[in-house]
Order: structure tokens, then C-alpha cells, then sequence
């Protein structure tokens, strides 16, 4: 059976979809996405997800073309009509199509809506028995990183500087602080057991299941310190991990060929993580 995706307004196999090349998403990158993940069929704190989405297209001034109502009946029925058990549903707005120039496109000119599936394993990833080992990368984004734009060139260098190190995630920074993952929010924990992640600010997207893993860990009787850590702090973590839509919570083993904790998952993020897959679980 091919991939169903949607387009515009209508849901097509994956070999019909397509989008003319005045849209503005292909010529500036001017746009917004997002993704939700998917367990046993179920989406995955989604109305947090589809409130980010929200609050980004008012940050650069694109419509929501959807009610909240409206989009979660999308992606449901996308999920269905590609029987996805586990994984993601990736969505994008973008301007839409017009002649090409920097200004905005005449009043009224339809936005263009995008979302497809992915089958992914989430949920009993091999990478998190195992632990993920990053590198760290000079952030070069730019200074609206709160906005989860398509524009991910920075990242997409980053990234391929962890692939060509053979690691699975490259910590960007910035004058000696760790900022965030290339699609990721990082995370450490300090020797007296307090998780450390850098506060919300312009500087790292506010990201969706960073939010639910403090929540958890404030549940769970475990401190949580809003602050910005150095990369030689994260260095000497007692542990590390980052979280994602797609990752979840993910145990770092080595940062730099350095490695935290011993070289293996730690007891605390393990938790975390266990947390984090009961919370998905239940819906």
C-alpha cells in the first residue's frame, strides 16, 4: 500500500504529492513545522505540539489555516489511513505560493499545508540500552530559535558533522554554554541527582517533551535547576541525555570521545526515560 501524505486540502498517495516551486517554504524556508510522535496509534502529547505550532506561525505572521479541532482530525485520520502504530507525523506550514520576493505575499494568498507519516521505532529504541555518544559544534543559528522554523541549514550541518563522526547527535554551543541539541534539547545531571537544562529563552526552541520530562521528574521527587551549563560541566556530568519527539528521553554515554557516567545509560535518566514511555503509553 503507498504512503498516504496530505496536501492542501486533500489526501494523496506519496508519488501524486507535489508543490509548485514558487511556494515560499522552497524559495526562503519561510515556513514552520512540527512533529508529533506516535504510540500504538495514539498521538503523543499532541495538543502541546499543535500549540507550538500555533504560537510559531503568529511569531512570523502566517494564519493558522486549521482549528486545533481541525488538525488533530487530520492527523488522526492520516495516522489511519497509513495503519502507523509507531512513530511520527510530520506537519509544515509555509506562506504558500506567490512570485518570488522578500516581502510578504498580497493579502488573502493561501498558506500551504503539508503533513506525512513516518513509521519509526520510539518506543523501544536500541540506541537508548545502549547510550547515544555526541559531539559538540559551534551553534550557528540564527537568534529566533524559539521559532521552529524549516529553516534548519545550521542543523542540518551540525548533524551531518555527528553522522560523519559516527555519533548520533551533535550539542551546539555558544560562548562555552551548551545551547541544545541539533534536534534535541540537552539535558544533564549533576552528582547530587539534579537535572540541569537551559531555561527558555530566544536562544533554544521550547521543546515539547523537555517539558513533559521536568514535569515528570518534578512528579517523581527529582530536582529540576533551570540553568545554563558549560560544555566541560556537561563533560562531568554524572549523567546526560537529550529528549525529543522522535528520541524520547536518550541517555548520553560520551560527549567529545569523553565519556559521562561511566560509559552507559545512568540509573536517573533510565527512570526518566521509563516515566516519560509510561506517560506515552497511557494516551
Amino acid at each position: 500500500m503507498s504512503r498516504i501524505v496530505y496536501v492542501n486540502g486533500r489526501f494523496v498517495p506519496f508519488e501524486e504529492a507535489t508543490i509548485p516551486i514558487m511556494d515560499r517554504g522552497f524559495l526562503f524556508a519561510d515556513g514552520i513545522y512540527e512533529v508529533s510522535a506516535v504510540l500504538n496509534g495514539r498521538l503523543v502529547d499532541n495538543e502541546a505540539h499543535l500549540a507550538r505550532l500555533d504560537r510559531s506561525l503568529s511569531e512570523i505572521g502566517i494564519r493558522n489555516p486549521h482549528t486545533l479541532a481541525e488538525w488533530v482530525r487530520l492527523e488522526e485520520e492520516l495516522v489511519s489511513r497509513n495503519d502507523l502504530q509507531e512513530g511520527l507525523v510530520y506537519m509544515e506550514v509555509t506562506r504558500g505560493v506567490a512570485e518570488r520576493d522578500f516581502a510578504f505575499p498580497p493579502e488573502g494568498t493561501p498558506p500551504t499545508v503539508v503533513m506525512f507519516t513516518q513509521a519509526k521505532n520510539v518506543s523501544s529504541n536500541p540506541l537508548a540500552e545502549r547510550g547515544a555518544k555526541v559531539i559538540t559544534v559551534e551553534d550557528l543559528r540564527w537568534k529566533r530559535r524559539d521559532i521552529k522554523s524549516v529553516a534548519l541549514l545550521a542543523q542540518v550541518l551540525a548533524k551531518q558533522q555527528a553522522a560523519a563522526a559516527g555519533v548520533a547527535e551533535a550539542w551546539m554551543h555558544e560562548d562555552g554554554f551548551v545551547t541544545e541539541g541539533g534536534s534535541s534539547t540537552a539535558f544533564i545531571i549533576t552528582d547530587d541527582g539534579r537535572v540541569v537544562t537551559r531555561p527558555l529563552s530566544t536562544a533554544l526552541l521550547p521543546g515539547i517533551t523537555r517539558r513533559a520530562v521536568m514535569r515528570l521528574a518534578e512528579e517523581n521527587g527529582l530536582t529540576v535547576e533551570e540553568r545554563a551549563f558549560t560544555v566541560e560541566e556537561a563533560l562531568n556530568a554524572a549523567e546526560a541525555f537529550f529528549t525529543s519527539a522522535s528520541a524520547f528521553v536518550m541517555p548520553v554515554i560520551e560527549i567529545d570521545g569523553t565519556r559521562v557516567g561511566g560509559g552507559q545509560p545512568g540509573p536517573l535518566t533510565r527512570r526518566l526515560r521509563g516515566f516519560y514511555l509510561e506517560m506515552a503509553a497511557a494516551g
